[in-house]
């Protein structure tokens, strides 16, 4: 066969092939056309009825609801109408009122107005009398001037002099009633308190002196311990401070210093020295600063110690060093550590049965007297001294205040103050504490006289029970029973307030009238 035929044959079959499926191609896609329409109307039909049904659903639930919202809307208008006419009916009665109280204001109106015109026609009337009385008055205060022999004037000075000392006699006579009733009920509770407190913090005292005793085992040793030409004793003095007395008592020298420290320093010097036996200037001067560091050592040690004893913890370190040297200090003879613990103790017991801090106060009665101590000399007095030290060493500032207090030189802020001027007064009180001088004791005495003969119409006066009574004896024509219980009361105000004393002075004032006649 003709290969042109071949090739012809198949391009006529692959033609007619082609035409061949575009023709059933073109008949599938129609029927899958007219499928799809099918389909599509019949889904817009069924939307078209969902459609609808929510729209009629829709329809009612708007009508439901609109319905609601009308009868609410007119149950509040209905509402509010009624509130509107009970306001309204309200606010015809309060016209109404108005309009009665109204009337009746004008009614009082017209009554008050004749009341005045009748009050001002009293008034008249008033004014008449009181001129014609004010005329009677005036000659009546004529007629008793004439009569008296003095006018009226005098006469009211004469009379408010009078009511003066009747109102003062009465006052002072009232004081001491109400100052007899609170001793009364309070003397007994304060006597049991001070007492239990002496009773617990009782302790033996003894008076410290201001020269001390060195015994020698022999009277040889005066010699070595004086040197060549007194070369050794004076180096000890210029060394210590002291005086060393060697006379002829037998093995005995005197230390005489009135600073405690020193003497002591002297004392265990020469002990060291006479132990030693080698004796010169240079040993001497090497001997008493070994002394002087080991007794501030111990000085430490006593401190720390009695704050121990005590239960005081916290103490500033400077301040428990002041403690230790109250061991080397006396107060008119009295140890001063001795009486410091001795107050602690004795605030803190106080304290305790007034229901107080009794530590704060043990602390505050510990430090007291803590500016009698200090290294340098200060203006200040011992009380303002001691209280600027414990404020410098963070104490508490009611132990502050109790320091500076105690003599009144600071006012009193805290309960615990009066506390501490109390007990400081107890301990330094006792028969036998403190020693004072006879020129104190001396002065002391005049000036409690003195204060009495100054008085107007005291005749004499006795200081008697070493100081703690004043008797003082008044003149009965110028002093009388009610002048003499007021005259008590003002000069125990004046001792109070014008001396310092330990303890308490009875004020006594005696008066005495004696009638006198002669039978012949």
């Amino acid at each position: 066969m003709d290969p042109v035929s071949i090739v012809a044959g198949l391009v006529v079959g692959a033609v007619g092939g082609i035409f061949t499926g575009k023709l059933i191609f073109s008949k599938s896609f129609q029927a899958q056309k007219e499928q799809a329409e099918k389909e599509a109307n019949l889904i817009i039909e069924s939307a078209k009825k969902e459609g609808e049904t929510i729209k009629k659903e829709k329809l009612l639930e708007a009508k439901e609801k609109f319905q609601q919202q009308k009868a609410e809307q007119e149950k509040e208008i209905s509402a509010r109408t009624r509130k509107l006419d009970e306001r309204e009916s309200a606010q015809k009665q309060k016209e109404g009122s108005l309009n009665q109280k109204l009337e009746s204001a004008k009614t009082k109106e017209a009554e008050v107005e004749a009341l005045k015109e009748n009050m001002k026609r009293q008034l008249e009337l008033v004014n008449e009398k009181k001129a014609l009385l004010d005329k009677a008055h005036a000659e009546n205060v004529k007629t008793l001037e004439k009569v008296a022999g003095m006018s009226a004037a005098d006469a009211r000075e004469k009379l408010i002099e009078s009511l003066k000392d009747e109102a003062k006699t009465a006052a002072t006579s009232h004081i001491k009633t109400i100052m007899d009733e609170a001793k009364l009920t309070a003397n007994k509770e304060a006597k049991k308190i001070i007492i239990q407190t002496i009773q617990r913090t009782a302790q033996e005292h003894s008076i410290e002196n201001s020269v001390s005793t060195f015994q020698l085992e022999s009277d040889d040793m005066k010699g070595q311990i004086i040197g060549r030409e007194g070369r050794n004793i004076r180096a000890l003095e210029a060394a210590t401070g002291v005086e060393l007395i060697v006379d002829d008592t037998p093995d005995t020298i005197l230390i005489s210093c009135f600073d405690s420290v020193r003497r002591e320093v002297a004392r265990l010097s020469l002990q060291r020295l006479v132990t030693d036996g080698r004796i010169h200037p240079a040993r001497i001067e090497e001997v008493v600063d070994k002394i002087k560091k080991q007794l501030e050592d111990q000085v430490v040690e006593i401190g720390e110690r009695t704050a121990i004893e005590l239960g005081i913890h916290g103490l500033h370190p400077e301040l428990i060093r002041m403690v230790g040297r109250m061991r080397y200090r006396s107060s008119y003879g009295q140890n001063l550590l001795q009486h410091s613990k001795e107050v602690a103790n004795m605030c803190a017991v106080m304290a305790a049965e007034l229901g107080m801090n009794p530590k704060l106060a043990k602390r505050a009665g510990l430090l007291h007297d803590i500016g009698k101590v200090p290294d340098t000399e200060q203006e200040l007095s011992h009380a303002l001294l001691g209280a600027k030290l414990a404020e410098q060493y963070n104490e508490h500032p009611a132990v502050v205040n109790a320091i500076g207090a105690h003599h009144d030189e600071m006012e009193m802020k805290f309960v615990i103050s009066p506390i501490i001027q109390i007990c400081d007064s107890i301990s330094g009180a006792r028969p036998g504490a403190r020693r004072d001088t006879f020129s104190q004791y001396t002065q002391r005495i005049k000036d409690l006289e003195n204060i009495a003969l100054n008085m107007e119409g005291v005749e004499k006066a006795f200081a008697i029970q070493a100081g703690r009574e004043l008797r003082v004896i008044v003149e009965a024509e110028k002093v009388d029973d009610k002048a003499a219980e007021m005259m008590s009361f003002e000069l125990s105000q004046k001792i109070m307030n014008e001396m310092q004393y330990p303890g308490q002075i009875r004020v006594t004032v005696i008066r005495e009238t004696r009638a006198v006649s002669i039978a012949r």
